[in-house]
This record gives structure tokens, C-alpha cells and sequence, in this order.
């Protein structure tokens, strides 16, 4: 190692470049081991990043522990550069109980991180775009931590957040939510853009109107540079010029890098099956390349010889080691699926004494202001949440004005940001407050709900809970139409990973929201619109007194919402309601035509669902009738009536009913039609009538 780089040659110095050409050795050789072992190796899918190691290794060796990185699947050269082993990436390729990523739950080279030695890594999905908005979060958090003071003191070393995409990836909607707010905010991050010309087999001729530097050029404040990614020296120097201004400047650029694909697309697709462009990609392999530069620059080829027999003999000895590597236990498939929660008990007083009753929308705002005025880490943002309206509801209404416009502020409308920056924002150490206007919009912010957000804690083996408050208020309301009325907890209750709140209270409301605050795990809470304000009649229940500050109610605990006369119960002459939300006025309101016979449980949060307590009250009454303003045909409703069905069989006097909304599309505009089309007590009442007759 002490033979000299040829003076002012290059700013780069003699180590690095050693160490460089140490991984690209490496890196080549598990490539070429992976191919001579192919009939193992490709047991799980995988891709490396041949063609790629030049630019890769030249970000990499450059990042500090105080950054953040998001590598995609081809992303190997990046991984050895920060410090990982070759068996630890084995591990993860062989899907080996000690995976440091997620422990053979996920593919080769989708890692997840968080060593305090090395820069850190938050779970992302398998990297074609998605992971573009959880690290603009990080960017997010990391730039609000230091404009409030909360983080940690780098000094000129600040983080810099890293977001490395293939080009192909560029054409996803998605980015475009992530350029725009991270060129509206000025955030601290490199989007870090390799392009090797090819999708799968789709060409850029075929899916491209332009390359990625010409699609950010259009993001004003933004700044672009374009490599050649299969340079060193080239890459090094200018990734080594942007992350500096990044760190004194704290504003994101793109960096565009053209590269070679040298290897396979993965190695379930392979090269020669559809290329014809093999022998042009070769020629600009980064490899000989760099060999030859770091010879031109006066480093002995004895030394450089040494280093590739040593890589390739590190890459074998790492090979068998991690083949003969613990596979994971049927057991550990059940690890990590919740993070604990601290709140487990209800706590705090419900009624404090002297109090007058305030409707549910002020509840929800009185508890987030108390979160907000007591955990600095707790933020507001979402559509129209900002200052001049505080939520097309006002249920932020006062917050900015109280806690300024950086905790409390609007974005542009983009629910899949929304919705996708609290992976990276929890990552950082905040507690996001989240709001999609309606749960009619939530659709666009799916993809980032169901892929980064539920899977964050699970597929990073326990590493990563994304703590965040996902508000939305639902249902229908005032003739609010086709979109601005859906209800879609069925779809929401079968995203595992995320936890479920629908409260029809406003104590439930503000105590729910407490516990999601704290819980580390990502929450809904589904807010019924109709219910805010107690304007419809038959729901002035909803309106209650605001609990105590320190009030908290734990997930998985419904309540008794109205109790059957012990008399008809005994006589069999009852039945018990299972319903939450708007369904428990209905009931309530119909449950008057048959004095003393109904019950209602009020589930509050529908993941986790109270069974015990369902099970025990429909055992006493042995009929039910579940009530949901869902549509009642493939929905959580029957889902429910069905485990109930199965649970309580033995002490059932009559099927399980369902009662929901007509089996239509959409709700309508028209309020005859609308009405028509949902639930109320009458309809309720019949549907009770029936039950009780069988």
C-alpha cells in the first residue's frame, strides 16, 4: 500500500483510491461468484451492481455516520462502501436467519440499517420509485430538526440525505411529489440517479421523453449534474463537491450518472435474453478502467494484483461462511410484527367534574395541541391545515398561530407525500400528525401506506417503527357526493402493520389520539365527519367532556355503549349491536323502539379489534347484528359477522346479520339519493325487528 499516487495528479488521495479499487475488486468478484454459483445464488432473486461499482463506490466512501442513505436493489457497491462485510450482504442474498437488514424476510441489497457507526438506512420497498418520498421525509426531518433546534450538533459535518435511483424509476409519479417539495423546501438531499439505459427490457427509447438531469431541470431550485458513472475519479470529485455544498448549504441537487449494465437485470431476468447491446456496454466497463487509470497515476501493478487476489479470496471465504449460516425458525416469522406500544390501560379521568360538554372536532384539536405543547417532536401537516383555514374542518384551527408555520403547515396537494414522508420524518425521531382532507383522497397515498409505511417495522427485522398519526376524516355528510362521503376501512383494515382507530366520541376521540401519539407503530384515525359537530340529529352523544390531559385509552378496548336490561337478556329476548362510528347513533337512536332489548358495542378501534369483548357480550345476548355505513357485501363488517359466527356458533339463537350502505359504486350527490343509500335508524330498527323475530 505505499506506493505513491504521481503528484497533483488528482485531489483524491492514495488511500481512497486504493480502498476504491479494494471494493470494486470485491464487488466484481461476488458478482462473478454469484454467476459460477448461480444454481444457489438464485434460489432468491437478486441483482449487483456491475456496471455500476465506479460511481457507487465513489458515493459511498463518502458518506458519514451522520447521514442517510437509501440504496435501491443494484445498490452493492454503495453497501461495501459504507462499511458492510460481503458475508453480510450473503446473508441477506441466502435469506439467513442473521441478515442484518431483516433477517431473511427480504430481497439482496433492499437494506435496512441502523448501525451507529455507519450512515443510516430506513426500510424502503423494492426501490422503483417508491422510495424517492420516505427519504425526502428524512430530508424533511433532518432539515426541520436543525431549524428548531432539536437535533444533534454536527457542526460543518451536517447530515446529507442520499437518495439513489435508477433512471428508469425517473418516470414514476411519485418523484415528482418528492422534487417538488424538496425544491419548494430547500431540503438537505442528493438524488443520486444512475442510468443504464434499460427498465426491464424496455430501452429509454421506448419509456423516456428525457433523461433524469432534463426532468429536474424543470424543478426550479433544484441543481443538476450530469457523469460519467463509470469514471472514478470523475464520480468522486463531483459527488465529493456536492455533498460539501449540501452540508454548508443545505439545499438538494441531482447528480445524473451514466453507466454500463454489466450484469443481469437480476438473475431471474438474464441479459442475453432480449439484449443486443452487450458488446457497446462492455466497452465502458468501470473496471479495466479504473485498473488502467490508478497504473497511469503510478501505482504498481504487483500491488493492484495483490488486492484482487485478496477480494476474491475474501469473497470466497465470506461465500462459505454465509452458506453455512442458521436458515430462519417457523418461530421467527411471527417476531416484529407490532412494535410495543406504552399505553396499555386506560388512564387519566374521562368526566372531569365542572366541565361543559364540547363537540368531537374541538376534542381532536385540544388533544393535538396538548401533544404539540408539551413534545416538540410533534409536527402538523397536510392540505389546508396551514394558518389561514386550520383544515377545511378547522380542526387544526389555532394550531399555526400557536406553534408557528413550521410545525404546523400545508403542502401541495400530493397525498402519496403526505402519507410516505412520516417513514422517513419517524426515522429522524419525529411524531407526525398527518392529514388526508378526505378518505376519498387517500387512494393516491395508498401505495406508500400499504409498501413503506405498515411493512417499515416488520421488514426491517425490528429496526425501523414509523411512528405517525394518520388523520382522515370519512363518511358520509351534508350531501357531500361521490367524493367526499366514501367509507374504506375495508380496505384500510387489511394493510397489516398499521393499527385502526374509529371513535364516536369525543372522548374516545381525544383519548385515542393520545395513545396514537405515543404509539410507535403508524396509526389511521378514521374521524367521522357527520359526528364533528353533533348537527345531525340523534348524535349528541358524540359531544362529551373533554377528558383530563393526561386521559389515554388503549387500542383494542371497545366499549359498552348501551346496556340491555339484565331481565330481557336472561329471558333471551335481546341481542347485541357490534358497530363504531356513525353506526352507533343509528343503533342508539333505533334501539328506543325496543326498550331494554339492545345492546351496542362500540368497538373505538377496529385493528386491533376487541374480540374478546364481542365475543363475551354476543355469547350473553346469542344474537347479533353487526351495523357498518361500508356497503355490507365483501367488507371488515362481514368479516366480523363471521368471526363471530365461528366463535360464538354454539350459543347463537340466529344467524349473524349485517346491515350497511345500498351495493352501489359511489354516493351520490343527491341528497334523496344519499339517503336512500346509507344506513339510519329506521332501516336499523327493521333490521333489529328481524333479528330478535328468528
Amino acid at each position: 500500500m505505499g506506493t505513491k499516487v504521481k503528484e497533483n495528479s488528482t485531489k483524491i488521495s492514495n488511500e481512497t483510491l486504493l480502498k476504491a479499487f479494494e471494493l470494486m475488486s470485491t464487488a466484481k468478484a461476488m458478482a462473478e461468484l454469484y454467476e459460477e454459483n448461480k444454481e444457489v445464488t438464485s434460489k432468491y432473486v437478486h441483482a449487483t451492481s456491475r456496471g455500476h461499482e465506479a460511481v457507487q463506490l465513489a458515493l459511498g466512501l463518502q458518506l458519514k455516520k451522520q447521514d442517510w442513505v437509501a440504496p435501491y436493489y443494484r445498490d452493492d457497491s454503495i453497501l461495501l462502501g459504507i462499511g458492510m462485510r460481503p458475508y453480510d450482504l450473503m446473508l441477506q442474498l441466502l435469506a439467513k436467519r442473521d441478515d442484518p437488514f431483516s433477517g431473511g424476510r427480504t430481497y439482496y441489497s433492499h437494506p435496512s440499517l441502523n448501525d451507529d457507526d455507519k450512515p443510516k438506512i430506513p426500510h424502503q420497498s423494492s426501490a422503483t420509485g417508491m422510495q424517492a418520498i420516505p427519504t425526502t421525509g428524512v430530508a424533511m426531518g433532518v432539515q426541520y430538526k436543525e431549524n428548531r433546534g432539536i437535533g444533534e450538533d454536527w457542526g460543518d459535518e451536517k447530515p446529507v440525505v442520499v437518495c439513489s435511483i435508477g433512471d428508469a424509476a425517473m418516470t414514476e409519479g411519485e418523484i415528482s411529489e418528492a422534487l417538488q417539495m424538496a425544491a419548494l423546501k430547500q431540503f438537505p438531499i442528493l438524488y443520486f440517479v444512475q442510468d443504464n439505459g434499460w427498465d426491464i427490457s424496455a430501452n429509454a427509447e421506448e419509456t423516456r421523453a428525457q433523461n433524469a438531469a432534463e426532468y429536474a431541470a424543470g424543478f426550479h431550485g433544484i441543481e443538476v449534474r450530469s457523469i460519467d458513472g463509470a469514471n472514478f475519479f470523475e464520480c468522486y470529485e463531483t459527488i465529493e463537491e456536492v455533498i460539501d455544498t449540501i452540508r454548508k448549504e443545505r439545499r438538494p441537487f441531482l447528480i445524473h450518472a451514466n453507466v454500463p449494465l454489466l450484469g443481469h437485470h437480476t438473475s431471474g431476468v438474464r441479459k442475453e435474453w432480449y439484449r443486443d447491446d452487450l458488446e457497446e456496454h462492455a466497452t465502458r466497463d468501470p473496471y479495466p478502467r479504473f485498473r488502467q487509470q490508478l497504473l497511469e497515476h503510478g501505482i504498481e501493478e504487483a500491488e493492484l494484483d495483490k488486492i484482487e487476489k485478496s477480494a476474491i479470496d475474501l469473497v470466497a471465504k465470506d461465500y462459505e461462511e454465509a452458506l453455512k449460516a442458521e436458515d430462519p425458525t417457523p418461530e421467527d416469522l411471527y417476531t416484529f410484527d407490532y412494535a410495543p406500544t406504552p399505553i396499555t390501560e386506560e388512564k387519566g379521568e374521562r368526566e372531569p367534574a365542572g366541565k361543559e360538554k364540547t363537540v368531537m372536532v374541538d376534542a381532536a384539536l385540544f388533544a393535538i395541541q396538548e401533544i404539540m405543547r408539551e413534545h416538540p417532536e410533534a409536527l402538523l401537516y397536510g392540505q389546508d391545515v396551514g394558518g389561514r383555514l386550520g383544515g377545511v374542518f378547522r380542526e387544526a384551527a389555532t394550531l399555526a398561530q400557536k406553534f408557528g408555520d413550521d410545525r404546523v403547515f400545508n403542502t401541495p396537494i400530493q397525498e402519496a407525500f403526505i402519507i410516505g414522508s412520516t417513514v422517513g420524518m419517524a426515522a429522524t425521531g419525529l411524531k407526525p400528525f398527518v392529514e388526508v382532507q378526505f378518505a376519498d383522497y387517500i387512494w393516491p397515498g395508498l401505495n406508500q401506506l400499504f409498501t413503506e409505511l405498515s411493512r417499515s417495522y416488520y421488514l426491517s427485522n425490528g429496526k425501523w417503527p414509523a411512528s405517525a398519526v394518520l388523520r382522515v376524516p370519512i363518511g358520509a355528510y351534508g350531501s357531500g357526493g361521490p367524493y367526499h362521503s366514501s367509507s374504506v376501512e375495508s380496505v384500510l383494515t387489511n394493510i397489516r402493520g398499521i393499527k385502526i382507530a374509529y371513535p364516536s366520541t369525543g372522548a374516545d376521540l381525544k383519548g385515542l389520539m393520545k395513545a396514537a401519539f405515543h404509539d410507535p407503530n403508524p396509526v389511521v384515525m378514521l374521524e367521522h365527519k357527520g359526528l364533528y359537530w353533533s348537527k345531525i340529529k340523534g348524535t349528541e352523544g358524540a359531544k362529551t367532556v373533554e377528558p383530563s390531559e393526561d386521559y389515554v385509552i388503549p387500542f383494542g378496548k371497545g366499549r359498552i355503549a348501551l346496556e340491555a336490561d339484565s331481565a330481557k337478556i336472561e329471558s333471551g329476548d335481546s341481542l347485541c349491536i357490534v358497530t363504531y362510528g356513525m353506526g352507533v347513533y343509528w343503533s342508539n337512536t333505533a334501539a328506543k323502539q325496543f326498550k331494554g332489548q339492545v345492546e351496542i358495542v362500540d368497538l373505538r378501534t377496529l385493528v386491533p379489534l376487541d374480540e374478546e369483548l364481542v365475543y363475551e357480550r354476543v355469547r350473553a345476548h346469542g344474537k347479533c347484528l353487526v351495523v357498518t355505513e361500508e356497503p355490507e357485501k365483501n367488507t371488515f363488517a362481514q368479516a366480523i359477522a363471521g368471526m363471530i359466527q365461528k366463535n360464538c356458533f354454539q350459543q347463537l339463537d340466529a344467524p349473524v346479520d349485517v346491515i350497511g350502505s345500498a351495493n352501489m359504486p359511489a354516493i351520490p350527490l343527491n341528497s334523496t339519493l344519499e339517503s336512500e343509500m346509507i344506513p339510519n335508524a329506521d332501516k336499523v330498527a327493521k333490521r333489529i325487528a328481524e333479528v330478535l323475530e328468528y
